[in-house]
Parts: structure tokens; sequence; C-alpha cells
């Protein structure tokens, strides 16, 4: 965060970890692409991180004086007993409820920063008369990917506050594809020794954030237009496997294109995605579909793509969108 004179100046806490039980359940609109329907939040647990300026605290940098200064424990448990009060059911909205909190606590303070990583928890199966149950009770912990949020909060002129960014996403999605990708058709000169590939198993990690055209609909989860990171992943991983993927620009692009579509409150979104696909030591047999890999060497390859709304209305974009819906699933010998 910036002063304005263009002074970097923030601090805050990281690693605040909140562990909030039953918070209001959160129920989303289905899309044909996923099974989520929603989320009992029976555990809404997060890693948040934390941090405010104002103009005043530039005194406690220069001269040291610590007259205006909110100690960062006194942050860490601001934001675990706001968890406690809070009353809906997303991220993005228990990171605006903190910040508009802190705001009203602490009139001198203009500006805060807040971003959350969600800690998935998965309810386990128990066996009963009739069958097996989620239990309620019991939960494990997932290391697999996981929801994340980040919101900027200033104070207005009328002594309220407003948001001034947000962004809502899905962190750490590793996905292999063991056939239907591709790669060739790129600039061969003396330096290239990767060899073309026709027919490749293709490992991704993958980042995917996304901005709302209303940041209400990210905040609210009961405005029925609240997209999960659930559902993302799920959409992500249907275009992954039903279309033959010449490199993974196209790929993150193509996912790009039917998030845009599928979700219309979706202002833009964008993608980190990483090359992990696996070197090959045994070529696949074309009978069987039997071959042997192992890990890549490092450096590895990596991707940067962001779309618009805008862009769904380009040529461009619109001849890449005829291509998705022509594209044929790829089955596996």
């Amino acid at each position: 965060m910036k002063l304005r004179d263009g002074r970097t100046l923030y601090y805050g806490k990281g690693d605040v970890l909140a562990y909030r039980t039953y918070a209001a359940p959160l129920a989303v609109t289905p899309i044909p692409e996923s099974p989520y329907c929603g989320e009992t939040n029976i555990i809404f647990a997060h890693n948040v991180t934390f941090s405010v300026s104002s103009e005043v605290l530039l005194s406690s940098f220069s001269e040291g004086d610590n007259t205006h200064v909110v100690a960062t424990d006194s942050m860490k448990n601001f934001i675990l007993r706001h968890a406690a009060a809070y009353d809906g059911s997303t991220t993005e909205g228990f990171l605006a409820y903190v910040a508009e909190a802190f705001l009203a606590q602490y009139p001198h303070i203009t500006d805060v920063e807040m971003a959350a990583d969600r800690i998935p928890f998965q309810s386990i199966q128990v066996g009963g008369d009739g069958g097996f149950n989620e239990s309620g009770l019991v939960f494990r912990r997932s290391h697999n990917e996981h929801a994340h949020a980040s919101l900027g909060m200033k104070r207005a002129a009328d002594a309220g506050a407003v948001v001034v960014s947000h962004a809502s996403g899905i962190a750490d999605l590793q996905l292999i594809k063991v056939s239907g990708s591709s790669f060739y058709g790129f600039i061969r000169d003396e330096y290239t020794t990767l060899p073309e590939s026709y027919d490749r198993p293709l490992f991704i990690f993958l980042n995917i954030n996304w901005r709302y055209s209303k940041v209400t609909d990210a905040i609210d989860g009961n405005s029925g237009a609240y997209v999960a990171a659930e559902q993302v992943r799920d959409l992500a991983q249907h275009v992954f496997h039903s279309i033959q993927s010449p490199s993974i620009q196209y790929l993150v692009c193509q996912i790009g294109l039917q998030l845009l579509t599928r979700f219309l409150q979706l202002e833009e979104v964008s993608f980190e995605s990483n090359n992990r696909t696996w070197e090959t030591i045994v070529d696949r047999d074309s009978v069987t579909g039997a071959g042997a890999y192992t890990e890549p060497r490092p450096p590895f390859g990596f991707q940067g793509f962001s779309l618009t709304r805008a862009d769904l209305e380009s040529a461009e974009f619109q001849k890449a969108m005829a291509a998705h819906t022509s594209a044929k699933s790829v089955v596996s010998p």
C-alpha cells in the first residue's frame, strides 16, 4: 500500500490460523460440469494475512512513535474474535466483514488489505445400517488444492468503507492427463533438443484466479451468483478431459473462455500454470497404453494468461470457442 507521496507503507500479521466451526452453510447454483452444490461450513478454516496503512503511521517508521500503532498481536485477536461473529458463508465475505469492522474500530487507519487461504477439511464416511454416510463430526485435513481470496478496503469520505480491489481463486490444482495432449510445430533450430510429441501424458500445476463484475456477488453467499472454487476446479477438469490440447497455452485459454461463458457474473479470469510433464522412460504401447515415466528434471516451464469478458466478443476468441465446441473427447486405450 502506498501513501499520497508514493511511499510504500504498511504493516500487519500473517499466518493467522482461524478455525471457525458451524459457519453459515453455502448453497450455489449448480452447473452441468460440476456435482458441487454447496458447503456445510461445519469447519470454516483459513490462513489469514492482514495489513494496514495510513498517513499517520509514518511517524512510527521515521520517529519510533507508536502512538497510532495497533499491535499485530491485537490484529490477530481481532481477526479470531470476528471469525466467531461472522454470520456469512464465503471467504470473501469474511474478509470484507473483518476489514470493515477494523476500519470502524480504528478511525485513523485508512486502508486494509486482507488475503486468506481456505484450509480444506473433508467429512469422513462412516458405515451404518443404511450404508455409508458423512460423519458430520469427524473430518480429515486435505492437502490438495485450496480456495483463496484477497480484498482491499479503503475508508470512504462519508466515514464508511469501500472495496477497492478483490480477487478469488483456487491454488495448487495438480492434474495429469494420460493421453490426448500434444506439443509439436514449435521452432526448431540449433538450440532445440526437445522432440515433438503427438500424444503425451500432460501433468500441470495450475492456479486460477477470477474477479467479479460486482464484488457483492463474491461477498454475499446468498446472492445466487457466488462462484465456488470447487465449481471452477470441476469445469477446468472437464475442459482438460474434453479437448485434445496442442499446448498448455491453448488449454488454459479454453478453460478461461468456458469459465467466462458459464459464469456471466465474472469479469476476468487469469491463470498461472506450470509444466510438470513426466519424463518418458518407456514409450506408451500402442495397443495396451502401458508406459513408464518418472519425475521431470528441472528447470520447469510456466505460463501466465488472462481473459476478460470483452475477449469473448473478439473474432479471435470466437474462433477459439468454436474450436472447443467441435473438439471430441479423448478415450485412452
